[in-house]
């Protein structure tokens, strides 16, 4: 007898194709995860993105006799840039604003600067307040001349432009990659 016969038999060898196929199913299955993962990713941004999205409006309140500057939003904004504009000219200043308007008060409003701010949801900043009755009748028939155009950003990063100015009302506000800081802002 031959020490070959008493050799054990070798298993018989797979073939190729059912390895091929468990590593195609692990491979595919590892890919599927991974997109899952990323779309529940991308959803929860989305969910940040809602809570903390904040939302500028601005105005005047006739029986509080004040310009205000409000979050309408459900999260905070921060006030990065303001503009103040008298029939389309920009005016860096309420004294500016006031001449511009050809308007004069024995004492000048006090005012509020909005500028880099941080407005809570549901607040408002009081921009500028009149002490008095007769003070506040000169402005309101003129406050329909002013314009107010604001960038201001979410605690994400994400900011927004509001331009009054602006007649198509998908573009008053609309999203922007950054505030630009310019030489018309206003600086009171």
């Amino acid at each position: 007898m031959s020490d070959a016969a008493h050799e054990p038999a070798s298993p018989p060898r797979r073939g190729r194709d059912g390895n091929n196929a468990g590593t195609i199913i692990a491979a595919l299955i590892g890919l599927l995860a991974l997109v899952v993962s990323a779309y529940t990713a991308y959803l929860q941004r989305q969910q940040v993105r809602a809570q903390v999205w904040p939302y500028i409006e601005s105005g005047w309140s006739q029986s509080g006799r004040y310009v205000l500057i409000a979050n309408k939003g459900v999260g905070p904004a921060r006030i990065e840039t303001l503009q103040v504009f008298v029939d389309g000219k920009p005016h860096p200043s309420w004294t500016e604003v006031f001449k511009a308007l050809d308007v004069t008060f024995d004492v000048a409003p006090p005012w509020s600067t909005s500028h880099g701010i941080v407005l809570s949801p549901g607040s408002h900043i009081q921009q500028l307040s009149f002490k008095s009755d007769a003070d506040f009748l000169k402005f309101d028939p003129l406050y329909k001349r002013i314009d107010i155009a604001a960038c201001y950003c979410s605690s994400l990063g994400e900011c927004w432009q509001l331009d009054e100015r602006e007649d198509d009302p998908d573009k008053v506000r609309r999203e922007v990659d950054r505030c630009v800081r310019s030489p018309e802002d206003f600086t009171q």
